[in-house]
């Protein structure tokens, strides 16, 4: 049993280990970001600028991108953002509820699937070439979390549209090429038209030697897919009604919600009134929701 004696020679040590505690609570010590992402740095008017390179298949594995599922909505319940089922070619409650939603025949049904659509990201290792707003990123070999629309950039670069413009896989370390990411707001929504892929293939560093060295520093990307990135149906099914606040009916085909996109949202807007609109508030609010 400890004594008062001990209680008493403990006190600041348990202070510390209380405070700890409820810094871990809040949050104020824990991270939320993961510090090998890479994200273009926008200034206050919205305007953005960086170069980069994206990278080919990390070594034992045989893709240079994979792509992740998610919803993200608020309910009457809170906040739900979850990783997608659907990800793994899995039933997902809120795409079967969705697709019950779409089909109904009712046009607020539909609305309400469209708020609560899934959305897609993109995930690939870069080399960071030339970023002024962090130049200390430079060089550094980073993971690049992004939307379609620079992925259809990547397609349009993998299969040009006319024959006169050269075939070009900008993931290899040898004849790719970088990519001049611009963004800036139009119509209050960032706007990444202008980002392009430069015309000149050449190697991703001077030497072999130096070329594997970077391979070597290649993040996984599978680890995005593995399991613990993923709830079960059973728990996503819990949380999911828990947020909408009613129990919905769960008899639904396992038709895919087709009419989903990616979008973002207006920058102008309020972030307590939308899911999110970059990755910076999708990650805020996965910690609020996490925390609730």
């Amino acid at each position: 049993m400890t004594s008062l004696a001990d209680y008493k020679n403990k006190r600041k040590q348990n202070l510390e280990a209380l405070t700890k505690k409820l810094d871990d609570i809040s949050g104020n010590n824990k991270s939320y970001e993961d510090d090998r992402l890479w994200k273009l740095e926008r200034d206050k008017s919205g305007n953005g600028y960086a170069v980069i390179r994206f990278l080919d298949s990390p070594k034992g594995e045989s893709s240079p991108y994979i792509q992740v599922w998610h919803h993200g909505f608020k309910g009457p319940g809170g906040w739900y953002i979850e990783n997608s089922l659907t990800t793994l070619n899995k039933s997902d409650p809120v795409s079967e509820a969705n697709t019950k939603l779409w089909n109904s025949g009712l046009e607020s049904d539909k609305n309400l699937a469209r708020e609560r659509k899934r959305k897609l990201s993109y995930y690939s290792n870069i080399l960071v070439v030339d970023d002024p707003a962090n130049p200390q990123n430079n060089g550094k070999v980073m993971l690049f979390k992004y939307g379609k629309k620079i992925f259809d950039k990547i397609t349009d670069c993998l299969n040009p549209e006319f024959q006169d413009e050269q075939k070009i896989n900008p993931f290899d370390f040898f004849e790719g090429v970088n990519f001049r990411m611009k963004a800036r707001i139009v119509e209050g929504y960032v706007n990444y038209d202008k980002s392009e892929f430069e015309n000149s293939p050449k190697p991703v560093a001077d030497s072999d030697e130096a070329i594997d060295t970077i391979w070597s520093q290649c993040h996984s990307l599978q680890e995005f897919l593995g399991p613990n990135n993923f709830k079960s149906y059973d728990e996503l099914q819990t949380k999911f009604l828990s947020i909408i606040g009613s129990v919905e009916d769960k008899s639904s085909s396992n038709v895919e919600d087709d009419f989903e996109e990616s979008v973002e949202y207006p920058s102008t807007a309020k972030q307590e009134d939308i899911p999110f609109d970059t990755d910076e508030k999708l990650d805020y609010f996965k910690a609020l929701a996490n925390e609730a």
